[in-house]
């Protein structure tokens, strides 16, 4: 059958959980505005004490700092349509809109991948070439990687983006998720082509997830060698208490998107809104707990929020 390179559909309607029963839209809508709120919030606080802390202003915490800004930036890009979706039944998204917010979706995630990548990086350099840590990381050196992290993967999933608007879109517009992204857009697209564009998202994704997930598994397995090889236990609870957090926040985010990836195009199938509320949980949960990983587990944010607290209570006190 032939397609013309036309597309017909000027909106896409996003349904959300497709199984859910509408008594339930206002429970749900309540609950996404409470993740909404803890990671808007949560990361803003993060990015305020990291800003305004003379004391973080460090490699490992500059690389904090663009962790939260992606988690902050992608809760803002995905939740209010969804929320308004089960709140006001608003569905419609412009064709125009849909693209824009699966090209944000994208970015903000690899470039999240990234800054993982980033954050294993340095603590094996911390662990493996303490005095050479000064040198190879500074504050520097970080900014410009992560703003090279940033201006590339911009570049690149622009590239992938477009390739998708190449397509013909017919007739369907439901999307089958709860925001726009690739895989549930392409699904309603016409033509020849789009099997291969699928195949060139797919490759893209995967060499996004699992070169930067291959290099963080080596450092940290690296790392726990490095930590066993101590001889003080109080080193090892310092060194483990440091990766832990991070161990926990890299599995949360790469091992459900990979299984994501790998069923969809490899032919498994899954219950949709299992599919859904995997997708949704691999995106919002590290973001909304993030903050509270990173106050309540790393030390050196504790004594500063400590320190900052004590102060202001002495100075109260002198008033």
């Amino acid at each position: 059958m032939k397609y013309s390179n036309v597309t017909n559909i000027k909106d896409f309607i996003i349904t959300g959980f497709p199984g859910l029963p509408p008594e339930y839209n206002g429970l749900v809508s309540v609950i996404l505005l409470f993740v909404f709120l803890a990671i808007v919030f949560g990361n803003i606080f993060i990015l305020g004490v990291i800003a305004g802390e003379r004391s973080l202003h460090k490699p490992t915490y500059l690389i904090f700092f663009h962790l939260s800004l992606t988690d902050i930036l992608f809760g803002i890009v995905t939740l209010p349509k969804i929320i308004a979706r089960y709140w006001w039944d608003d569905m419609r998204c412009s064709f125009g809109a849909c693209f824009t917010q699966m090209y944000f979706v994208h970015t903000l995630g690899a470039v999240h991948s990234l800054i993982l990548l980033m954050m294993a990086l340095d603590r094996f350099i911390a662990i493996w070439f303490p005095f050479q840590y000064p040198i190879l990381l500074t504050n520097k050196t970080v900014s410009i990687s992560c703003s090279l992290c940033w201006i590339f993967t911009s570049i690149r999933i622009m590239g992938i983006v477009l390739h998708a608007l190449t397509l013909p879109y017919c007739d369907l517009n439901i999307i089958k998720h709860c925001y726009c992204e690739h895989i549930s857009i392409t699904k309603l697209a016409c033509g020849d082509e789009v099997a291969y564009v699928k195949w060139v998202s797919f490759i893209n994704a995967m060499i996004t997830l699992l070169v930067p997930l291959t290099f963080i598994i080596c450092s940290y397995f690296l790392i726990i060698i490095a930590v066993l090889k101590l001889s003080l236990t109080g080193q090892h609870h310092k060194v483990l208490s440091t990766c832990a957090p991070q161990i926990f926040i890299t599995c949360l985010y790469y091992v459900p998107r990979c299984f994501n990836y790998l069923t969809d195009n490899l032919g498994f199938r899954f219950s949709l809104d299992a599919q859904i509320i995997l997708a949704m949980m691999y995106s919002l949960i590290p973001a909304a707990v993030n903050p509270v990983i990173y106050c309540f587990r790393t030390m050196k944010i504790k004594k500063a929020l400590m320190q900052r607290f004590k102060n202001r209570k002495v100075s109260l006190g002198i008033k």
